[in-house]
Parts: structure tokens; C-alpha cells; sequence
């Protein structure tokens, strides 16, 4: 026996704020690939043939060269037998300037079975320093194309959605996303994007284009004249919405044109529910379903069902019936909805979809990284995306657009700012996520796209959980996420290393059988923390704890040698609240070698 430690109305209308049309002309820029193919970025190379080894003997280089450790036939054999355990054959490659050793190894294995290797080595000879696998890294993807640099969205550190950084993992290749908008314009930056469609207004005064529904999604203009729309609504250029929205989903990236686009592999189902005035529920309720892959009463099946549909729309009112059901039957088939919060700067329980249930709202933020003006806000907004600021063109969303102010005219790029603009921005994250891992449902998507956004960097107040962090939901959709090597001392709770970002992998170290660790998380409100403890050694006996900030016990799970704990802890209050996560020795190993583990916490 163990012994115990101490212890709405019915036209719904796109939701843009101030337009400003770009008046830059079209430049095609010739560029150098980054890889292979234009257009596509590599996924990290997670395969190496090299280990490198240090021995405790050998000085790294300073002023003189370095000092490496004689290879003895001792040494040598435990190299080798520690291969033969994998199946490998070990040959000395050649010396290194931080005094170490590096190994070829007799073909390309995963970078895990290296580091599984690199442990046995260790284990067998205890005069080396440290050995790890000789990763292969490639250079970082930025695109080619001439305006990616006005496009502060995806990579300025204050606002951005840290997109450039995602692309490195992945890009949307195999996932539709449907947007439920204007239509589209064939445009040469979003050339090879679409795929499918259907047109879906019934009305045909609404949809200025001769006819009802049919399957051309293409949009003939939104133009309207003052009072179309209503005693005393404005007049307004076409809007051309639909297009820009699917600019930032998805325009082709790296292709020395234009602009970038957040999963510029994935493929977009254009469905046309606004024309003039907007549109009604009842077509967009039946696009919802259409574009998940269900069955619509006289309209063709979809060839090309959505993972993911784009939602940049919307109206007062509480959630009507016939959305719900549309967005309960899409989510029944395994598709997300992503939806605008509104920019009616006022809480977006009165805005509808926003306020329907099963949907991820979606805020706007500044260039700052603030709330954007306009942007509406509340408890039912789940996360905050870029949507840029109104009164500087600059600080808008850049995308793609048509001159044409009536009816198409020729392509080209436009900065608008709106809700709108963010939406896409999550629903790309969204495909690039789906792109990693196909098996995530509309839940889990929502739980990851939240659980790895960014704390605001300005004031965002009921803004959900963060700004959309690209590079941390790709990581999230895979079940990655950073490591953070334990730093002592921390043996208390004012000494606590810091853990920031949900699905950290702690690796750690019992020093000593007296030691213990402390790790503590600011956990939002409103989340659950679990934390899970795993020996490496199935002789090693380490306990797990948790507590709050006054040092009271919360919860612990004390198993045997070898056998993982895992504690869950929820913050149901209405701040962010600290938790102090405990690592304590019990039994079995210690030090550099013996006495690692591995804490994982995530929430």
C-alpha cells in the first residue's frame, strides 16, 4: 500500500462596416518559390538519419576550437548496441564545435524513435552529456506575393492571426469551405479556389440576375438605388462581399500575384444568399444544410460538401427556428459554422445567427489588438479575429475585390473592415486545422480554436477566450503544443515556473528524493485545467497535485510507479483565477537521467 503525502427581422444583411476601396492598380511581381511548387508550403520534416551525441569529456569551442571526447571501443559499443535496438546501424559521421558527436544512423527513421534512441543511450552510458536527434529544419514560408506585406492581419505581433507561422503545418489542402454570402467574381488571385456552388435567392428582384435559384453562384452586383431597400437607406455600390471574403479564406499564395490568403490550399464552395437588400432566411437556412452535404428539395446534390462554412452575415432578433434547425442539421454531418458577432458595437446576443447555438462567434479586433469599434461583443462570442479599424484604409482587411461599382468590372484589392473581415480569418484557421487532423468535429474545433487563442494585447473586454492564434490551433489540431524545460528552483509556489499556452509539454526532473515542482497556469474563466504527469521510467514513483493560489489542496493523484496521473480542475468563477500544478517525489530514480518525466497541461 502506497503511503499518502501531505499534504430578428427576415432580411439578414452582410455585416461590413466602412468599405474602402483600393485604388492601387494590379502589379504582377515575378518571385522565387519558396518550395517545390508554387502555392504550397512543406510540412516540417519529421524524419532524420543523424543523432547527436555529447560526452560529459568534451568542451565546447570558444576563443580556441573545441575539445571533443575520445571514442573509445567501450563508448563505441554502447553506441551500437544502443542502434540494434532499433534496428540500426551506427557510424561516426564527424565532430561538431559545441564538442559533440554526430552519428549517421543507417537510414531515415522518425525524429520520436531518434529521441527514443538517444534515451537508450543515455541510460546505457552515463558518461554522455546529452544526445538528441540532428533535426532537419527548413526555412520559414513567406509569400511572394506583392501586397502580403499590407497584410498586417496574419503576421504583425500585436493584431496578427500569426498565419505565416501556421504555414509551415499546414495549408488547407482537402478541406471545402462553403461561404454563404454575395457569390463570387472569377478573379486571377483566386484562380482554381472554387469549386461547385449554387445560387440560392428565390427572389428575383433580390437577385438582380434574370432568375431564381440555379447553379451559377457567380455575383452579378448588389448596387441599389436610395430607398430600394427601405424608406431612407442609403444608396450603395456594389459590395462585391462575397469575393473578399473568399480572398482572405483562400486566395493563392506564393503565386507572385496580389494577396495571401489564411488556408490558401483549401478549395471554396461559393453560395449565393445576398443580392440587393440582402437575403432571406429561409434560402440562407437552405444554403446551411446544401452546403453541408444535406439533401434541398429541388436543387442538386453537393458534389463538394463543406468541412467548414463562412458565415459573414446577419440581423436582430433572437435565433429563429429555421436557422437553428439548419445550423443543427450541418453540425449533425460534422460542419463547423463560423459566424460574425455584428458591428452594431453593442452585445451580440441581439444579433442573429450570432446568438444561436453551436456556432463560433466571432469578434473583431485593431490592428492594436484591441476591440474594433464597431464590433459587437458579449457572452456569446466565442473568439476575436482581425477585422481591421474604420477611418484608416491601411488598418483594414486587404483582400479581393472588383471595380466594378453596378455591375463586375475588372479585378482587384480592396481594404475593408467589418466582422465580416474576421469571420473568414477563423474560418480559415478552421480548414487549416481540419487539413491536419480530418477527424476534428465542430465541437472540438471550437474547444481548440479557444483553448489556443492569444490573451488580448489591448482592450478586448467580452471578446472571448482570445485573438485567434493560427500556428497554435494547427498545433492544437494535432494534439502538439510547445515544450517548456522545468527551470529551478521552483520548489515553491512563489518560485513556480510560469506555463502560458494550453497543451504545453513540461519536461521535467527530480533532482534529488527530496525534490518538487511547481508549474502554474492563469486558468480562464469558465475552463477546466488537466494536467497529466508520465514517468519514463517505469520504476519512477512521482505524484501530482494541484492547488489554488492560497495554497489550499484542490485535488491529487497519488498511483504507482510507472503509471500515469492525471488531476482535472475547473474555474467556475468569473476571473481568471492561478493554479499551482505540483510535481513531488515518491520513489524510484533521480537526476539528469533517471529521474525525468513529462507534465502535460492544457486547457
Amino acid at each position: 500500500m502506497k503511503l499518502k503525502h501531505s499534504t430578428c427581422p427576415v432580411i439578414l444583411k452582410f455585416f461590413a462596416a466602412a468599405v474602402v476601396l483600393g485604388t492601387a492598380p494590379l502589379v504582377a511581381v515575378a518571385g522565387v518559390a519558396e518550395f517545390d511548387k508554387p502555392g504550397q508550403a512543406a510540412d516540417f520534416i519529421d524524419t532524420t538519419d543523424r543523432l547527436i551525441v555529447k560526452y560529459k569529456d568534451s568542451v565546447a569551442g570558444g576563443k580556441g576550437a573545441a575539445k571533443v571526447a575520445t571514442l573509445g571501443k567501450d563508448r563505441l559499443a554502447k553506441v551500437d548496441r544502443a542502434g540494434q535496438q532499433f534496428g540500426l546501424l551506427m557510424k561516426l559521421l564527424h565532430t561538431s564545435a559545441t564538442g559533440a558527436h554526430i552519428i549517421k544512423l543507417s537510414k531515415k527513421v522518425s525524429v520520436a524513435e531518434v529521441e527514443a534512441l538517444a534515451r537508450d543511450l543515455a541510460e546505457r552510458d552515463p558518461s554522455v552529456e546529452y544526445a538528441e536527434p540532428d533535426r532537419l529544419l527548413q526555412k520559414m514560408f513567406t509569400p511572394n506575393d506583392p501586397r502580403y506585406t499590407e497584410q498586417w492581419h496574419y503576421f504583425e505581433s500585436a493584431g496578427g492571426l500569426r498565419a505565416n507561422l501556421a504555414w509551415d503545418k499546414a495549408t488547407g489542402t482537402g478541406v471545402n469551405v462553403a461561404v454563404i454570402d454575395t457569390g463570387y467574381r472569377p478573379h486571377a488571385d483566386l484562380s482554381g479556389r472554387f469549386v461547385g456552388g449554387y445560387d440560392f435567392i428565390t427572389d428575383t428582384a433580390i437577385a438582380a440576375d434574370g432568375n431564381g435559384r440555379d447553379s451559377d453562384a457567380s455575383d452579378p452586383g448588389d448596387s441599389v438605388v436610395a430607398g430600394q431597400c427601405g424608406a431612407n437607406s442609403p444608396a450603395r455600390s456594389s459590395s462585391w462581399h462575397g469575393t473578399h471574403v473568399a480572398g482572405t479564406i483562400a486566395a493563392a499564395t506564393n503565386n507572385g500575384v496580389g494577396v495571401a490568403g489564411v488556408a490558401y490550399n483549401a478549395k471554396i464552395v461559393p453560395v449565393r444568399v445576398l443580392g440587393k437588400c440582402g437575403g432571406y432566411t429561409s434560402d440562407i437556412a437552405d444554403a446551411i444544410i446544401w452546403s453541408s452535404g444535406g439533401a434541398v428539395t429541388g436543387v442538386p446534390a453537393n458534389a463538394n460538401p463543406a468541412k467548414v462554412i463562412n458565415m459573414s452575415l446577419g440581423g436582430g432578433g433572437a435565433c429563429d427556428t429555421t436557422t437553428q434547425n439548419a445550423i443543427n442539421s450541418a453540425r449533425s454531418r460534422g460542419t463547423v459554422v463560423i459566424v460574425a458577432a455584428g458591428n452594431s458595437n453593442t452585445d451580440a446576443s441581439t444579433a442573429n445567427p450570432a446568438n444561436c447555438a453551436g456556432v463560433v462567434t466571432v469578434a473583431a479586433t485593431n490592428r492594436a489588438g484591441g476591440r474594433a469599434n464597431y464590433s459587437n461583443y458579449g457572452a456569446v462570442v466565442d473568439v476575436a479575429a482581425p477585422g481591421g479599424e474604420t477611418g484608416v484604409a491601411a488598418n483594414g482587411i486587404l483582400s479581393t475585390l472588383n471595380t466594378g461599382s453596378a455591375g463586375p468590372g475588372a479585378d482587384n484589392y480592396a481594404f475593408y473592415q467589418g466582422t465580416s473581415m474576421a469571420t473568414p480569418h477563423v474560418a480559415g484557421v478552421a480548414a487549416l486545422m481540419l487539413s491536419k487532423n480530418g477527424a476534428l468535429t465542430p465541437d472540438e474545433i471550437e474547444s481548440k480554436l479557444k483553448s489556443s487563442a492569444r490573451a488580448f494585447p489591448a482592450t478586448c473586454t467580452s471578446c472571448g477566450a482570445g485573438i485567434v492564434n493560427a500556428n497554435a490551433a494547427v498545433d492544437a489540431a494535432t494534439g502538439t503544443g510547445p515544450t517548456l524545460n522545468e527551470t529551478e528552483s521552483n520548489n515553491t509556489i512563489g518560485t513556480a515556473n510560469a506555463v502560458t499556452t494550453s497543451a504545453t509539454t513540461v519536461n521535467g526532473n527530480m533532482g534529488s528524493t527530496t525534490d518538487t515542482d511547481y508549474f502554474v497556469v492563469q486558468l480562464p474563466a469558465g475552463k477546466t485545467l488537466t494536467s497529466t504527469l508520465s514517468m519514463t521510467s517505469s520504476t519512477n514513483d512521482y505524484d501530482l497535485f494541484v492547488y489554488n493560489s492560497s495554497g489550499t489542496l484542490l485535488a491529487k493523484s497519488e498511483n504507482g510507479a510507472g503509471a500515469t496521473d492525471t488531476v482535472t480542475t475547473a474555474n467556475t468563477g468569473t476571473s481568471t483565477l492561478a493554479r499551482y500544478v505540483r510535481v513531488v517525489y515518491f520513489s524510484g530514480g533521480t537526476g539528469s537521467t533517471s529521474g525525468k518525466y513529462t507534465l502535460k497541461l492544457g486547457w
